[in-house]
């Protein structure tokens, strides 16, 4: 992963020696275009939500420190956070859009609704990033994970974790994420590629806007229907809901938890793993994902061809062929936390390992 990431900024950096010459040519006399103010750029990045910790812990610095990284400290990064608000965030890229921001780097709280914002941009001669989530409409570059791979690793690690109790009679719970993410759909299709006829989906929801509280009144409703001794397992699309999930769960008072899967590798979630009342997370490198997203967008502001960053092609519903960069992920259990989250430096071992956590963490071998 870390040559994957190393040969991405390469690509990177050949793209931007390559492009000396391109942007004096495509550039012009044109100052107010991207290429003709060689580093000078600014981008607009537009994120979803701050519920879930990722967005402002990890995302937002890293694309700022990436993008000053690629321009010589000259780039800006003008940031909104939309709060899982869709008519906000198109709001605020309508706003950036008229302030003449150079990119935009855009994290759809709603892929559909948002495609009118891109039209909008593309008709200012403003690329488009889409990040994290495939938004519609005319984007010009899309990174993100794999996230197909996301719920097969998800739906593949809730049947280890039961082990010989997987049978196709064997209840489980499933909490998929909000309708409005189109990674949603692919989480769910991946875990149902692996949790298919081998395991009885009880019960399968769709959780409102990814929300904690969400997730705790579905598992609620599934605990009455089906009975808090019949559940065997329970697939949680993120860690944010699981943490509802298990709540919901020792409120019922079952004892002992059964399996529950993650995604994010929230602190809250490596927590829990460290407890034992979350199974697994899935651990995203943000730090790749990010980096990528910051290089496509310097590169697009100053008018540079993807071809050196992204070597894919996605189709979305509305646009075909977008170049795209997806990264790989990985199964988050107790036993690999030394070697993925604390050595990579996106938590210190005291930031896991509190008080509250000190005995599990060292029965676990955190450290």
């Amino acid at each position: 992963m870390r040559r994957a990431a190393v040969a991405v900024a390469a690509g990177a950096m050949a793209i931007s020696l390559a492009a000396c010459g391109s942007a004096e040519e495509a550039g012009g006399d044109k100052e107010e275009t991207g290429a003709a103010k060689g580093d000078a750029i600014k981008v607009g990045l537009l994120l979803p939500e701050n519920q879930t910790a990722r967005y402002e812990k990890f995302d937002k610095p890293l694309i700022e420190k990436k993008v000053k990284e690629l321009t010589n400290n000259k780039g800006e990064v003008v940031y909104a956070n939309a709060k899982q608000d869709a008519t906000t965030q198109n709001q605020q890229a309508d706003t950036m859009v008229t302030n003449k921001v150079d990119v935009l780097i855009v994290d759809a709280v709603d892929s559909k609704a948002i495609a009118n914002s891109v039209k909008k941009a593309k008709e200012a001669g403003i690329p488009v990033v889409a990040y994290d989530r495939l938004a519609e409409g005319p984007i010009d570059g899309y990174v993100s994970f794999d996230n197909e791979e996301v719920g097969r690793v998800q739906g593949k690690a809730l049947l280890e974790a039961l082990g010989d109790k997987a049978t196709p009679s064997t209840k489980i719970v499933m909490m998929n994420g909000a309708i409005t993410d189109p990674n949603a759909a692919f989480f769910k299709k991946g875990a149902l590629s692996q949790l298919e006829g081998k395991v009885d989906i009880a019960k399968s929801y769709d959780t409102k806007e990814w929300k904690a509280e969400n997730a705790n009144a579905n598992m609620e409703g599934a605990l009455s229907s089906i009975g808090k001794n019949n559940i065997a397992g329970v697939y949680s699309a993120n860690d944010g809901m699981a943490g509802g999930i298990i709540t919901a769960l020792k409120a019922a008072g079952v004892n002992p938890l059964p399996p529950v899967t993650g995604q994010d590798a929230e602190l809250a979630g490596v927590q829990r793993i460290v407890a034992g009342e979350q199974y697994m997370s899935v651990y995203k490198p943000y730090p790749q994902e990010a980096d990528v997203a910051a290089e496509m967008a310097v590169a697009l502001a100053k008018g540079e061809k993807l071809d050196s960053i992204a070597k894919t092609e996605v189709d979305s519903p509305t646009t075909k062929g977008v170049p795209s960069v997806l990264v790989p992920v990985i199964s988050l259990t107790k036993d690999n936390i030394n070697d993925t989250v604390i050595k990579d430096g996106i938590y210190t071992v005291d930031e896991i390992c509190t008080p509250k956590f000190k005995a599990a963490c060292d029965k676990a071998g955190v450290k």
